[in-house]
């Protein structure tokens, strides 16, 4: 059996190994990385050897770092090698193992782009739709809060009202999503939690989105991550990612960019967007969030483009659509859940 897993930003491990009753044997750890004192590669493999082929990430982990001492891991980890080897085993999934849905850009009620997040999960996790990247986009203005965020200390009521603009809840945590038709990108991504098997929060999210840098690298930007969640380029915070996973087994995974935000309605709205200006002493939201408008010049509808090419290069795809039952059920969230006071202000 083999595995292989490549470190984001870092290089790629393999695993060969055979299961003889039920433990691992003949386990030969390779790959493009560095490690010092090069003996280590044999306590690696050493300390693997005899483990339970149910072993979990953190078990294996655990073994290879009481082997090794104080080797130097360049490039990658004990725990990569932990997913490595449970990527060989067929508990944990790399991208290649999958062909993902792609549906691009329908424009609809931005609260039903909410609730579709919820649908696909279920269906991701039930098995009976495959992992799906899709792209939003919407019709009227929405702030999207934080699934733990309070509406009473995120939104001013006056602001929303002056500027007809709604708020709902997503199911994810995080920050507001502060969204006018045209003003950003917004992308969730769907997918088996065997594709995250072993990884952190912190870790996964890097892991998901190491497409998206080659993508924005694709129209002209640098760009990198900054933790826990953040999507930054050398002038400024480009946009954020959301994340949740569900009991079934999916992971939810969405990301905002910042295309052409009207940054001076967005603080009226958004009471934190005025407490994070205070303390860096900047008086416009401007001077912080970097519109990737002013960074491409590029329409928002090219860069989408753009984007969608990028992850159909880089994993297998299938274009898709929502289906009508799909449809029809996220209606039903948002009337029952969604746009009910009770979720709005779960958190008052």
């Amino acid at each position: 059996m083999r595995g292989e897993y490549k470190v984001p930003g870092g290089k790629l491990v393999a695993v060969d190994l055979e299961v003889q009753n039920g433990r691992l044997a003949d386990v030969s750890v390779s790959g493009d990385f560095f490690l010092e004192p090069e003996e280590a590669l044999f306590d690696v493999n050493a300390a693997l050897t005899g483990m339970s082929a149910e072993a979990t990430v953190e078990q294996l982990t655990s073994a290879i770092d009481g082997a090794v001492g104080s080797a130097s891991f360049i490039g990658f980890s004990p725990e990569a090698v932990g997913i490595a080897v449970r990527r060989a085993l067929g508990k944990a999934t790399g991208w290649h193992d999958h062909t993902f849905d792609v549906i691009g850009p329908v424009t609809m009620d931005p609260a039903m782009h909410v609730a579709l997040d919820e649908v696909i999960a279920r269906e991701v996790g039930e098995g009976t739709r495959p992992p799906t990247f899709r792209i939003w986009d919407w019709d009227s203005p929405l702030v999207v809060i934080g699934s733990f965020q309070s509406h009473l200390n995120e939104i001013d009521p006056e602001g929303a009202a002056k500027h007809g603009i709604g708020v709902v809840r997503r199911v994810s945590g995080g920050g507001a999503m502060f969204m006018e038709p045209g003003n950003c990108i917004t992308y969730s991504l769907v997918v088996p939690d065997s594709l995250v098997e072993g990884l952190s929060f912190e870790r996964s999210y890097s892991f998901l989105d190491d497409w998206v840098i080659e993508a924005l690298a694709e129209v002209g930007v640098t760009a990198h991550f900054v933790p826990l969640n953040d999507i930054a380029s050398e002038k400024g915070k480009i946009g954020g990612a959301a994340q949740k996973r569900f009991a079934s087994g999916a992971v939810l995974h969405h990301v905002t960019m910042a295309y052409d935000i009207d940054a001076d309605k967005m603080t009226e709205v958004l009471r934190i967007g005025r407490e994070k200006m205070s303390d860096k002493g900047t008086r416009s939201a401007n001077k912080r969030v970097d519109p990737m408008r002013s960074q491409t010049g590029m329409t928002r509808e090219a860069i989408i483009e753009s984007f969608l090419q990028t992850f159909r290069r880089r994993y297998d795809t299938r274009d898709a659509d929502y289906s009508q039952a799909e449809l029809a059920e996220a209606r039903r969230l948002v009337e029952t859940k969604f746009a009910t006071p009770e979720w709005t202000h779960r958190v008052p």
